[in-house]
């Protein structure tokens, strides 16, 4: 999925659909020779995606992989850093050049597929040679299904990039080094018993007053699901039709997180963040407790102590839970090579070579399912516990609930406005039931938005 993930407005793509896709047929980066043409010249196709140095270089090598294995295509590379993937993925939209095959999030699928972006790939990939895409994780191949009306069944238009977990990891070195028993990692600390082995880890080394070593170093954005769901609430129903933050156990899970910077001390102010952020204090041996998703693993690969995955701390309901994301590769419904396309997203996401390539890499669990299996019970490399990530995968992953709307401007509102309630400076109980109407107005126009599209 890249490092930290950034969400993209349906509502501003979709009018951007509106004006382009009545004048669709560019050249999609110039293919030439395309499907079923005679002539000797090679088939050309663009694969635009976003990464880190890492991944960038695990997805040229694969790509080179694939043009060996089919000598009539030639595949033009587009290498994007996570932070401008969305602006530049958003230009080539609204500018008609979209690549022939694109990374692209799973909360845009149906703004994608009723807007005409995204190719209906079923019967390419279902037909591909060496290639069966029922060795994928499911979940994976659902979220990229898409029947007109609900996600998870109907056609494909995409294939997963990969599942990311993202879970727990602890500073294995700092925990003995104080002499503290390691955490089990079969079984959760209840929220007490985390902030307990959190203040005995934030210490004061040298005497000045100020903590050397914290033990967190959350980002609301990304950790605050994972308190919230095991506190038995949740951003939205069922239906996915109305705004839930206002649930008073939704209030006690904001107001837990709040606390550990503000009650508790456990995390670096605003003020020391500034100085050195968590993500910095982390790779610095200075925090005992860190998200990790696989595609960290390359870069943790250097880190100064030894580390190790556990499940988050548990809330009310006594059971830990995490989120589960995904990147897709998906194919323009304008390029000129349908199945050459398809058969290239096919290869990166499905075939054994492209995945044990990205695997080697270290910047995901395999899609493979047996492969994955097999990764993850390899004690010999760090993390020790990869079996974590697919407990994620099989047992208590869970989308980002913007994933289930048609635009997540509801959702990102949530985080725009939280920062009074982290600073301490109103009450997490004040925040929700302020902050419920105006994040469920933008939900309803989404839901209208949705309709509209479909007609």
């Amino acid at each position: 999925m890249g490092s930290k993930k950034k969400w993209l407005s349906a509502v501003t793509l979709m009018m951007a659909f509106v004006l382009v896709l009545a004048g669709c047929g560019g050249n999609n980066g110039g293919n030439t020779g395309g499907s079923g043409e005679g002539g000797d010249k090679k088939i050309e196709l663009t694969f635009m995606f976003r990464g880190g140095p890492e991944e960038q270089k695990a997805y040229k090598d694969t790509v080179a992989q694939y043009e060996k294995d089919h000598p009539n295509v030639k595949v033009k590379v587009i290498t994007t850093a996570p932070d401008q993937y969305v602006t530049k993925l958003k230009a080539a939209i609204t500018g008609n050049s979209l690549p022939d095959v694109f990374f692209f999030e799973t909360g845009d699928l149906r703004a994608y597929a009723n807007g005409g972006v995204l190719l209906d790939i079923t019967q390419y990939v279902e037909n591909v040679e060496n290639i069966d895409i029922s060795k994928l994780w499911q979940k994976g191949v659902d979220l990229y299904r898409y029947d007109g009306d609900k996600v998870g069944q109907g056609a494909l238009y995409g294939l997963p990039k990969d599942l990311g977990p993202f879970s727990l990891g602890y500073n294995k070195t700092m925990f003995e080094e104080a002499g503290i028993p390691l955490p089990d990692k079969d079984k959760p600390y209840t929220w007490d018993e985390f902030i307990k082995v959190n203040q005995q880890l934030t210490i004061d080394k040298n005497g000045d007053g100020k903590p050397d070593q914290y033990g967190t170093g959350f980002n609301v954005n990304w950790s605050l699901q994972s308190f919230v769901w095991s506190n038995g609430a949740d951003w939205l129903d069922e239906s996915g039709t109305k705004v839930t933050i206002d649930d008073p156990k939704f209030a006690e899970a904001l107001q837990y997180f709040a606390d550990m910077q503000n009650v508790y001390k456990i995390t670096p102010s605003i003020e020391d963040a500034q100085t050195l952020d968590t993500y910095q204090r982390w790779m610095k041996g200075e925090l005992a407790f860190f998200p990790v998703g696989p595609w960290d693993l390359a870069t943790y690969e250097s880190l100064p102590f030894d580390y190790d995955l556990i499940p988050y701390p548990a809330g009310s309901t006594g059971e830990t839970a995490a989120w589960l994301g995904s990147l897709g590769v998906g194919v323009s419904s304008k390029t000129k090579n349908p199945k050459e396309a398809a058969e290239l997203v096919a290869y990166l996401t499905a075939s054994e070579q492209g995945q044990q390539a990205l695997v080697d890499a270290k910047i995901q669990i395999p899609n493979l399912v047996e492969m994955a299996e097999t990764w993850a019970a390899d004690e010999t490399t760090k993390p020790a516990n990869k079996q974590e990530f697919l407990q994620i995968v099989n047992e208590y992953g869970r989308p980002l609930p913007g994933y289930r709307t048609y635009n997540a401007e509801w959702y990102q509102l949530f985080f725009t406005d939280i920062q009074p309630v982290l600073d301490g400076k109103i009450t997490a109980a004040e925040f929700v039931k302020a902050e419920q109407p105006k994040m469920q107005k933008l939900l309803d126009k989404a839901i209208e938005q949705e309709q509209k599209s479909k007609k």
